[in-house]
């Protein structure tokens, strides 16, 4: 297996890492002295740099890591407070990480990723033992006859894929009282700040392996607010990219207007330096026809000095504005923060879109997209189209639907063919006023990026919903396939909130920084406590 595997790590040349960064690693990894291991409380909350400066100085291993994060889902996920985060761990990690070992030692580090392990949501084909299902039964059991895109390009980085996480069962795409990080496979993930609070989905667990530290990194996939909302509530940051900048290819499919993978990580730093290894133009993949020329140095442009001549809009008027005061003082510290960095603020600004019709759009979308997916993956466990889920779903209803039934998959399974003029209408409508409102406000105000709070804290997984709805909504970015990031920016109630940045199609780069220098004047964020209940008292 370690030969078949070292045979799927070949360098891209397209991928191109801070170079600041990889003359470091050179120099550790040139110096003759190995350092003594480092102590294992010292694995918790590492960061990509930092882990890769202890690898290279010899005091930690890419095996060493690996065994850590599945020591951690062990003892976390699987006991102890039962985040269910994980529905299942690779059992050729640690033989991949021993390889890329030996590589480091024999020809130094690939780049940032290079035995670094990530987690993938299992709706992302793996060619591995390995089953991608979407959390569902009806595919249990499902091996892809090939890696997805972008596996493969994290393959070549020298990523160590070290499981797959739970989601919203089809990510949040069955029934219409689909419950957040709940999967007939996975079971109930659960939110590891607060344990009765929802994680939100569908990349549920995702966001919250990487806030528990037990992966360094995760993948996770979104076509309405699946990777901003669950790392907004769960306090890591997700990047949902420019729709065509991650290949979308070997995702169980959504909705291909709107369908990407995205970087979850516990800093800004780490999301770039995944999304540098995933921003890779696949020619097979058709949002990929507008791919720039060439890709920014994203973890390089976080070394900009500062935010000069960068100009961003402050929206106030957002669901649930004022009412609830921490959520305001942090944003204003966020505000205050980019100001003082050099940028540009215009306070404020405000987009409005209405008339949208986005529930035809995801319905006939999801009929051609599963169909095709399911007929070209060798008709797992015998589905070969969406009226075969629809099938087996009622056929093992107590195990599959006991919380909620399959509505949507009805809807969607009575759709025509996506020439239907119903689609196309209701396709071009939601382009045209998503889109038109975005460049309206950003030209208007000659802006780089708009900024607005993500979410307030979360409410129960079961029960009242006891907390406030606040934010500034993600589906415009989702629908439009206009890029949109979230970072933590406070605990209100032993809960994250955080705060949205939203730009035009590949400025990537510039929300990076923007959030970089969010992140640097808030501080390390609180990791999670596993708190049965919140506490309604605190703010901080």
């Amino acid at each position: 297996m370690i030969g078949n595997t070292l045979s799927q790590y070949r360098i891209d040349a397209g991928l191109r890492f801070s170079a600041a960064g990889l003359l470091a690693l050179t120099l550790v990894a040139c110096s003759p002295q190995k350092a003594d291991p480092l102590p294992e409380a010292d694995y918790h909350n590492l960061d990509v740099a930092r882990a890769q400066a202890h690898m290279a100085s010899g005091a930690l291993t890419a095996v060493s890591l690996t065994q850590y994060y599945l020591d951690r889902i062990a003892a976390l996920d699987d006991a102890g407070p039962t985040l269910n985060a994980v529905i299942e761990t690779n059992p050729e990690a640690l033989a991949i990480a021993a390889a890329l070992d030996a590589e480091r030692e024999k020809n130094g580090p690939r780049g940032p990723l290079h035995g670094i392990p990530v987690l993938l949501k299992a709706n992302i084909d793996t060619r591995d033992s390995m089953a991608t299902t979407a959390g569902s039964l009806a595919l249990a059991g499902h091996l892809p006859m090939k890696d997805a895109f972008l596996v493969a390009r994290l393959r070549e980085a020298g990523a160590v894929i070290l499981g797959l996480a739970n989601l919203s069962e089809w990510a949040n795409y069955r029934g219409s009282s689909s419950i957040s990080g709940w999967s007939s496979l996975g079971g109930q993930n659960l939110n590891p700040y607060v344990l009765d609070r929802t994680p939100c989905g569908s990349s549920s667990g995702s966001a919250s392996a990487v806030a528990a530290d037990l992966a360094l990194l995760s993948v996770g996939t979104e076509t309405n607010g699946s990777i901003m909302c669950p790392a907004s509530f769960n306090g890591v940051v997700g990047v949902k990219p420019t729709l065509g900048l991650v290949s979308r290819d070997g995702i169980i499919p959504i909705a291909h207007s709107q369908d990407t993978a995205g970087p979850m990580a516990r800093t800004v730093a780490d999301a770039a330096v995944l999304l540098q290894a995933m921003a890779v133009r696949d020619p097979a993949d058709a949002a990929s026809e507008r791919f720039p020329v060439s890709i920014p140095d994203y973890v390089a442009a976080l070394e900009l000095p500062d935010l000069a001549g960068v100009r961003i809009g402050v929206v106030r008027e957002y669901a649930g504005a004022g009412t609830v005061e921490a959520i305001e003082e942090a944003y204003s510290d966020a505000v205050d923060a980019l100001r003082a960095s050099g940028a540009t603020i215009v306070d404020s600004v405000s987009f409005q879109v209405s008339g949208l019709r986005q529930g035809p759009v995801l319905s006939y979308e999801f009929k051609h997209g599963i169909n095709a997916y399911l007929q070209a993956h060798g008709s797992p466990n015998g589905m070969r189209s969406l009226a075969d889920l629809i099938a087996f779903n009622e056929a093992h209803a107590d195990e599959v639907m006991p919380l909620f039934g399959q509505e949507i998959f009805l809807q969607a399974e009575a759709r025509g063919s996506l020439t239907d003029p119903e689609y196309l209408e209701a396709l071009e409508t939601n382009t045209r006023r998503t889109r038109g409102a975005l460049d309206s406000v950003l030209t208007a105000h000659d802006l780089d990026a708009l900024i607005g709070p993500s979410n307030g804290p979360a409410s129960k997984i079961v029960g009242e919903d006891d907390s406030p709805w606040v934010g500034v909504g993600w589906g415009i970015s989702a629908i439009s396939g206009y890029p949109d990031m979230t970072l933590p920016m406070t605990l209100v109630n032993d809960l994250p909130v955080g705060i949205s940045i939203l730009g035009a199609p590949w400025s990537e780069a510039t929300l990076l920084r923007i959030a970089n220098r969010i992140e640097r004047a808030r501080g390390t964020f609180p990791p999670p406590k596993f708190l049965a209940a919140a506490d309604s008292t605190s703010n901080k």
